[in-house]
């Protein structure tokens, strides 16, 4: 990411964020004279501590001198979490340590990662890159969400997927919500690294070639690991309900490993077990 897309970035984020906060949160008054939502630029820099000047030409993308200690300050005025903190100072400081520039993009899972996989007979579960790319599944995730094994493997990302197969936008009771979990992971990566061009083109693709990426992408959601219960209506199975659980796996690649989880006291085990168990009859007959 050259600096003008890394500043563009920064100025984008603030101002989504600024629009978000409500005045009514900080003690203000709505009034009538708002003509657009959220908190005005100097009530920002009022609430900071700093010049609404130096707060202007941050929000316009300027490449000014920025410390820790201002994007400290910024960050809770913008009343943002821990990962949107995170994301703030990798655009505005543009500082990468030697570990994250060394991770490697692709390299073959690791016999523990595959065992992990085989072990997790009933929870579906998909292991992506730090491009949200596809590199693991077992059978549970293929029978839940598609059989990756069919798709190229320089088609299997996730993202790509998520806004272009029928059988995930039918899969997800909110398709919307479900969508927007995984924009807030691919942005936490987006802002690691800075560097790879591959970004700024993968985003422009989707957007030009769907609305719906675009609209999800302008909301700047950003989480390392959302957790998360997702209802699915299976085609097979019917009700599904999943706690999804979001673990980013330590080494040399930048991996992470999401799991799905059949919600208790619910039938989605037994339903997933059956719908397993039925396709692996239908294929001995084929």
């Amino acid at each position: 990411m050259n600096d003008k897309t890394r500043l563009e970035a920064l100025s984008t984020f603030l101002k989504t964020k600024r629009a978000q906060i409500k005045p009514e949160s900080i003690g203000l008054p709505m009034g009538t004279r708002r003509r657009t939502p959220g908190l005005r630029r100097e009530e920002v820099a009022q609430l900071a501590g700093v010049s609404t000047t130096w707060y202007t030409w941050l929000e316009q993308g300027r490449d000014i001198k920025v410390s820790s200690i201002v994007l400290d300050c910024i960050s809770t005025a913008l009343q943002l979490n821990n990962d949107e903190r995170d994301y703030l100072f990798d655009l505005a400081l543009e500082a990468k340590s030697e570990i994250t520039r060394q991770k490697k993009e692709h390299s073959e899972l690791s016999p523990a990662l595959k065992r992990i996989l085989t072990e997790l007979t009933y929870c579906p579960t998909i292991i992506t890159d730090r491009r949200c790319f596809i590199v693991g599944w077992n059978p549970a995730a293929a029978h839940v969400f598609l059989d990756f094994e069919q798709i190229p493997k320089d088609q299997r990302n996730l993202i790509r997927l998520v806004f272009t197969r029928k059988e995930l936008k039918a899969l997800a009771v909110n398709w919307e919500h479900f969508a927007k979990g995984f924009l807030a992971i691919f942005r936490t990566y987006y802002g690691q690294y800075l560097g790879d061009a591959w970004y700024n083109q993968f985003i422009k693709e989707m957007s030009h070639s769907y609305p719906e990426f675009q609209n999800l992408w302008q909301e700047s959601q950003v989480s390392k690991a959302p957790e998360m219960m997702i209802e699915f209506r299976h085609a097979k199975a019917g009700k599904m309900l999943f706690n999804l659980t979001s673990l980013q796996v330590q080494g040399d690649m930048d991996l992470r490993c999401s799991i799905y989880t059949p919600v208790e006291e619910t039938d989605t085990e037994n339903k997933l077990k059956r719908l397993m168990k039925r396709v692996s009859v239908e294929n001995e007959f084929h």
